[in-house]
């Protein structure tokens, strides 16, 4: 198995104004710059992306985003998720790997970004992703937080909002809280979002599921640490922290 030829290695950044919790979110201002800035600049910074685009249907992200020098592509304002979103500017290009990125992690580290596409680009699976070891219990029963079990190869079985394994969080190692990155190569993206959406995926809400019920497989790379999302406005503050304490 090895990654579509004659290509490079794109990360791409969906970015929509609309958001039911946090409107504008892309732009929200963290020390002085948009969100979506920091996002970008930092995904620059990965060794193995050859080219980084932001991916939006809104003039206001992409007036803000060609204001700072990104490139930035217009996309349709009807895609249903993400994903979508990020095959559509992929799709104008030849990159035979796609990384999509999302775009509410102002802190995100270049070498997570460079981890996730690794497994895709060295053709030991079609589709990778990002988790991290969580010892804390109470986040092992917090809804929000997706966890996801997985062989002994490394590959997904499953990704749940339920506590799986039942018991992990009382065994190091054993739970793993996903990170929402993905690395695909070109044809199972291309794959992915002509997919209708799953009987799992409708279940959990978790797009993921989508692929493994249709036979992708997932590769999860465990790091070390992540820096924190922006759902909410007050999630601001924590996110500057975390830029402060390592670095801008």
């Amino acid at each position: 198995m090895s990654p579509d030829k004659d290509g490079f290695v794109l990360g791409v950044i969906p970015a929509r104004f609309g958001s039911t919790r946090f409107p504008g979110k892309p732009l929200a201002p963290i020390l002085g710059k948009p969100m979506i800035q920091w996002v970008y600049e930092r995904a620059r910074q990965a060794h193995r992306l050859d080219e980084v685009v932001i991916a939006t249907d809104d003039e206001r992200i992409y007036r803000a985003a060609a204001q700072f020098g990104a490139n930035v592509a217009m996309t349709s304002p009807d895609h249903p998720s993400g994903t979508d979103r990020v095959w559509e500017a992929a799709s104008q290009t030849t990159a035979s790997v796609i990384v999509n990125i999302q775009g509410d992690e102002p802190g995100i580290e270049p070498e997570v970004i460079d981890a996730a596409c690794a497994p895709v680009i060295a053709g030991e699976a079609p589709m990778a992703t990002l988790a991290v070891v969580v010892v804390d219990p109470q986040r092992f029963t917090d809804a929000n937080q997706v966890r996801v079990v997985t062989d002994r190869r490394g590959l997904a079985l499953y990704f749940s909002r339920a506590p799986i394994p039942w018991g992990g969080w009382e065994q190091p190692g054993r739970f793993l809280a996903h990170l929402g990155l993905y690395a695909y190569s070109r044809s199972a993206l291309h794959k992915l979002t002509s997919l209708p959406p799953s009987q799992l995926e409708r279940a959990e809400k978790l797009e993921q599921l989508r692929a493994l019920e249709n036979g992708i497989a997932i590769r999860v790379v465990t790091v070390q640490r992540h820096s924190p999302a922006v759902d909410v406005p007050a999630d601001i503050g924590r996110a500057e922290r975390w830029l402060s304490d390592h670095g801008r």
